[in-house]
């Protein structure tokens, strides 16, 4: 049978669609790219916040067309939406033959072996309590150069706008070496950039007696030889320690780049969100990181209309924005989700409003990452190279140390040769908001 999957959301939810591919026997299951060809369609989805609820949704019936059009006989829904919504998705969506969770894609054969047949949509959701490890199967998506590895899954840190708790549970963390082989096993494939992935990677090990902890495992994955580059994503400020910061000022390998989700820098807010670090602490936190990593780059994401949400309050927020602390920036609307505390706020902040102060704070964000790219003008950095650019095939493109997959921005090299996978010295010459533009600087690949 052929089978093709469409993933939607963070990366972490991306390596989840991974394993569920890895569990399809290569001499049973035919892994497809066009959906119009597959005998199955897997719809792995998000539904962290309204806006991902309703793009799942979109591209779940955008796919069951195919059930009309095209060969499809059985339309598979898996992941965050189903484990939030079971009932209503049977109910609401008849063009779903099965619905899977999040724990469940160690089980995706059992489950289309036993809906085979069958006239009526199976609803199978598990406790959200798997954790893949070295050993699983799994199906690599992304360029043989790159790969993400989840450390860790859940999260117990219970922020009060946030249902990620309710949808992967409580924190799971790997043991070092289950991470540490999987790490030499991609390397050995050929993998040079290691992208480490957990709700709260600070948090990794906590829940563990061994310890396990972010800093001994960075420890150990710099030993692999074949790595360069290990990127850290998704640090909570509060547990971001000096023995931390200065494991990334020390080692070459560990990328100089942090995504740190702040959320907002008004106290009040922060401590109704259930922040654990207060506008001082952040400061403090921003000024030691920038002092021992001068060369640091920054990632945060920020959530404008969280209820009650002043005007002085998002002044406060636009205002730490142009200060200019980061070079990259995420901005959310706030979403009030149902079996959320913050759901129960007064003071919700009209749709409209929370637009404007998006728009407001995009916009100032993207006057200062263009000035953080026109300092690097005159700089050499290190890229990898990607590939040829989407605009032309002129061009190739490819990301420094500082660009992470996906949701930076790219180098453009207009001068200079290089293969896909190999990494370069770029001197750069241009910038424009977020991407950089360069010549390989000699001699450099490798």
């Amino acid at each position: 049978m052929k089978i093709s999957l469409v993933s939607l959301g963070c990366p972490k939810n991306l390596v989840d669609a991974e394993v569920m591919l890895g569990h399809l026997p290569p001499d049973r299951f035919e892994i497809i790219a066009e959906d119009a060809l597959a005998d199955i369609i897997v719809v792995n989805t998000c539904s962290f916040i309204q806006d991902a609820k309703e793009e799942s949704i979109e591209t779940i019936l955008e796919v069951a067309d195919h059930k009309q059009s095209g060969r499809c006989r059985m339309l598979i829904v898996s992941g965050c939406l189903p484990q939030r919504y079971r009932n209503e998705l049977a109910e609401q969506l008849p063009e779903v033959d099965l619905v899977m969770g999040t724990s469940d894609a160690p089980r995706i054969v059992e489950l289309i072996e036993r809906q085979l047949g069958l006239d009526e949509t199976t609803t199978e959701i598990s406790a959200p309590d798997y954790l893949y490890d070295h050993s699983t199967p799994r199906l690599n998506s992304t360029p043989f150069y790159t790969s993400y590895i989840k450390i860790a899954d859940g999260c117990s840190n219970h922020c009060s706008y946030c249902i990620i708790p309710q949808l992967r549970g409580v924190l799971r963390s790997r043991s070092v070496d289950s991470v540490v082989t999987e790490a030499r096993a991609l390397a050995e494939k050929g993998v040079r950039e290691i992208n480490l992935i957990a709700q709260d990677i600070t948090a990794y090990g906590a829940d563990r007696e061994d310890g396990a902890a972010i800093e001994p495992l960075l420890r150990e994955l710099v030993k692999i030889e074949k790595i360069d580059w290990i990127r850290l994503l998704y640090a909570y400020p509060d547990g971001i320690k000096d023995e931390l910061i200065d494991l990334i000022a020390s080692e070459d390998k560990i990328c100089n780049y942090l995504d740190i989700p702040l959320q907002h820098i008004d106290d009040q807010i922060l401590g109704q969100m259930n922040r654990r670090l207060d506008t001082a602490g952040v400061h403090l936190l921003l000024e030691r990181l920038r002092r021992k990593i001068p060369d640091l780059t920054l990632r945060t994401s920020f959530i404008v209309g969280f209820p009650g949400e002043t005007p002085a309050q998002f002044e406060q927020l636009l205002h730490f924005v142009e200060e200019g602390h980061f070079e990259r920036v995420g901005v959310f609307s706030y979403s009030r989700e149902e079996g959320t505390s913050a759901a129960r706020l007064e003071g919700q902040i009209p749709a409209r409003t929370k637009k404007s102060r998006l728009n407001r704070l995009m916009k100032a964000q993207a006057r200062v990452s263009f000035e953080h790219n026109r300092r690097r003008i005159g700089r050499v950095e290190r890229v990898l190279v990607e590939g040829f650019s989407e605009e032309t095939d002129l061009l190739l493109k490819g990301r420094s140390a500082g660009q992470a997959p996906d949701v930076d921005g790219c180098c453009l090299i207009t001068a200079g040769q290089a293969e896909v996978g190999q990494i370069v010295d770029l001197r750069i010459t241009d910038s424009s908001e977020y991407d950089l533009i360069g010549e390989i600087d000699g001699e450099t690949a490798c």
